[in-house]
């Protein structure tokens, strides 16, 4: 009997273990991240190839984190975070997020060691020999002597019958067949996390340029023009350069403005916008051509948004 109850403690050794194993994968790696560390962790970098916005160096990846750390600072979750990423820049932006089979590794394991454990006091529980052929005695561990026996004769113990043969085969292949399903969990769920072929990164550009605006929206010129920057590195464009300029005057930077705007002129002497921001960079720094350049882009484009301030402004002499 006592190689049966070190088998029995070997197999129930082998779920805790299993489960142990199943339930340290799925909870491993999560508690100790921080919540906007985990959001842009599942975020793909659009300047990178394979690398996430929580590994990547790329001024694009850093920007994308300071915008997920201020919205878990203002209390959002991380799916509405995902969910305004995915809104500005595409289902691509999501990287293969780790961890869908935790679930999984915790709900079976934990069935198994409940299942294992019923099964158990079920089956190897010892019971009560049942009453012997005619008897009316109900069963029980202790019986007393029959009629004729002394009246201090010790009462008479009935042996508890042990589980057949079959019962206790059923159980060990029972058990055997339970850690294989836990172990198969595990080795399922472990191909499950893989990921899969790599989807085809969000355009670094759009999600540059998108990024740049939603720092302007805050007022945060400088981080906005840098973002500006990164998309003209991988696609000169006078779109793009011009916002850039905008940026840059906004941020106070009046000669990186003045420069992004006579290069964009170099190419569309009469571009409105180019004309109006060269303008504006020439007088903030108090420069003698700012008054003619503007006249120049009001004769150009005299129903453009911002001419009647710029009339107001040419008026008073500026």
């Amino acid at each position: 009997m006592r190689w049966r109850a070190a088998l029995g403690a070997l197999v129930l050794a082998a779920l805790l273990a299993a489960a142990g194993a199943g339930l340290a994968r799925s909870a491993g790696g999560t508690d100790r991240q921080d919540p906007a560390r985990a959001v842009a962790a599942g975020l793909r970098c659009p300047a990178c190839q394979g690398e996430s916005v929580a590994d990547s160096r790329s001024p694009i990846a850093a920007a994308m984190r300071q915008v997920v750390a201020d919205q878990v600072a203002q209390g959002r979750d991380a799916e509405e975070v995902r969910r305004w990423f995915v809104e500005r820049y595409g289902p691509e932006v999501l990287a293969d997020a780790p961890g869908r089979a935790g679930p999984l590794l915790w709900a079976v394991p934990a069935l198994a060691l409940l299942g294992a454990g019923w099964a158990a006091l079920r089956t190897l529980r010892p019971r009560a020999a049942p009453p012997a052929p005619g008897s009316s005695a109900p069963p029980g561990p202790v019986v007393p002597t029959g009629a004729g026996s002394g009246a201090g004769a010790p009462p008479t113990h009935v042996p508890a019958a042990p589980p057949g043969r079959g019962v206790r085969r059923a159980w060990r292949v029972a058990s055997v067949g339970v850690v294989a399903l836990v172990a198969s969990v595990a080795v399922t769920a472990g191909r499950l996390d893989r990921p899969g072929p790599p989807a085809e990164p969000a355009d670094p550009v759009t999600v540059a340029v998108a990024l740049a605006r939603d720092l302007e929206a805050q007022r945060r010129y400088d981080a906005a023009a840098r973002m500006y920057e990164e998309a003209l590195r991988d696609r000169p464009d006078d779109a793009i350069r011009l916002r850039l300029a905008f940026a840059l005057l906004r941020a106070g930077d009046a000669t990186g403005a003045e420069d992004s705007a006579r290069r964009v002129l170099a190419r569309a002497p009469d571009s409105p916008d180019g004309l109006l921001v060269l303008g504006l960079a020439q007088r903030d720094r108090r420069s003698p051509g700012a008054a003619a350049t503007l006249r120049r882009f009001l004769t150009v484009a005299p129903e453009h948004p911002a001419a009647a301030e710029i009339r107001r402004l040419v008026a008073a002499g500026g």
